[in-house]
């Protein structure tokens, strides 16, 4: 993985997918746009969720809103992923891969758009829109990199992980000064439907273009509720669900827990860009170790025991030491690129790829809900944030346990 270029995956991605009768510059101008949908999409995909992390505590003084919708808007990006996720493989079958994607970044701009207004329904209705566009990006990118990247899938997963981190580290690093400079934080929020709109612009050519196929395999649509009564499709379901619910109250909470215990707004979304930091060559890591079969579990344990030392130095660390937890913290993220990975190569078709993304996700992301949620009353019940850090640490031992089993030699049991 560390050694394939983009280039390389350009190469790669030219011929298995496309029509050997539509000319070669025609096929590589489509792989070049494959590429940057890869690339842009990425950057997207969760900076419209580290940005308003970054902001939570401006938003609830300008707005005035209490600890219900402040548990709310944290569970909403989840919710959506759930609920529209689910819909995505139907959805796809219905007016194909590609159109199913363009139409997640017109919700997706549109909804982070809408939050720039200064009203707590718009911005509900903001999130709720936006995160249902990027619930559709969700279960869908993985179906298109093994379309468009059938050979490549490391290298492309790869890309698509680090683009998407390094989203999300600009957006929590940048969205308090840069609402500062907007002089408020709902503007702040909607200055990412920028990031939206170059996205889809860039997209739109390849949705023009498409035509509504039967994807790779002969199927449009593979139901996923089936997979439930296998043993990689609950594993990767459970697996996905609890690394979920980790990833976003941490990624909702963090900047608030470090501003509850002394540190500057700046400081706590510093804090959680540090994560998203370190998460990017971990990313780089992990999969050059997943492409090899032997190293698969070493990677999936790596980085899980990472996520379970982050969560007890968060909890015994005074805030000054921060980083310390920030760096094991985000070495624990690559635990979503590798199952994203395993989900990408499993099946016979990128139909069924589609279903086990549909289920792990849309039954994941309705479990993980409870974690930003539950989280935040907790805390608001318990006025302090040891009682929901504890539960956190409880979840990365159980999500330890789980990437072991889903790495059991027997795993290859996929159907």
């Amino acid at each position: 993985m560390a050694s394939e270029t983009l280039g390389e995956a350009l190469d790669e991605s030219l011929a298995p997918e496309l029509d050997e009768r539509v000319p070669a510059p025609r096929r590589r101008w489509t792989a070049v746009l494959a590429i940057a949908a890869v690339v842009l999409i990425g950057l997207n995909l969760r900076a419209g969720i580290t940005s308003a992390a970054a902001l939570f505590h401006g938003l609830q003084q300008l707005l005035g809103y209490g600890p219900l919708v402040a548990s709310l808007l944290p569970t909403i990006p989840v919710l959506c992923f759930a609920v529209a996720g689910a819909a995505t493989a139907w959805l796809s079958g219905r007016i194909g891969l590609e159109r199913s994607i363009a139409l997640a970044l017109v919700l997706l701009t549109g909804g982070l758009a809408l939050r720039g207004f200064e009203s707590v329904e718009l911005l509900l209705a903001g999130t709720v829109a936006a995160m249902s566009g990027l619930a559709i990006c969700n279960v869908a990118m993985p179906s298109f990199i093994r379309e468009h990247f059938a050979h490549r899938t490391s290298a492309a997963t790869g890309t698509f992980t680090i683009t998407m981190a390094f989203g999300a580290t600009t957006a929590a690093a940048v969205s308090v000064p840069l609402a500062a400079q907007l002089g408020s934080p709902t503007l702040g929020l909607a200055a990412w439907a920028l990031l939206g709109a170059v996205a889809l612009a860039a997209f739109l050519p390849l949705a023009v273009r498409s035509r509504r196929r039967r994807l790779a395999g002969g199927k449009r649509h593979v139901s996923p509720w089936p997979l439930l009564a296998t043993r990689m499709g609950l594993l990767a379901t459970a697996l996905f669900a609890i690394q979920a619910l980790l990833v976003y109250a941490l990624m909702s909470w963090l900047p608030f827990v470090m501003i509850s215990r002394g540190l500057d707004p700046a400081a706590g979304g510093l804090i959680l860009a540090v994560v998203q930091v370190v998460s990017i060559p971990a990313v780089v890591v992990l999969l050059a170790m997943a492409t090899k079969p032997h190293l698969l579990r070493p990677a999936f344990m790596l980085t899980a025991s990472a996520s379970l030392a982050g969560y007890i130095t968060l909890l015994v660390l005074p805030p000054q030491l921060g980083l310390i937890p920030a760096v094991l913290l985000g070495l624990g993220f690559g635990v979503f690129p590798l199952l994203m990975l395993v989900i990408s190569r499993s099946g016979s078709s990128a139909a069924e790829t589609t279903a086990l993304s549909t289920l792990a996700q849309s039954v994941g992301y309705l479990f993980a809900a409870a974690g930003p949620f539950g989280l935040g009353l907790l805390h608001d019940a318990a006025r302090s944030w040891t009682p929901p850090l504890v539960l956190m640490l409880a979840g990365s031992a159980l999500q330890l346990l789980l990437c072991l089993w889903i790495t059991a030699p027997q795993r290859k049991a996929q159907k």
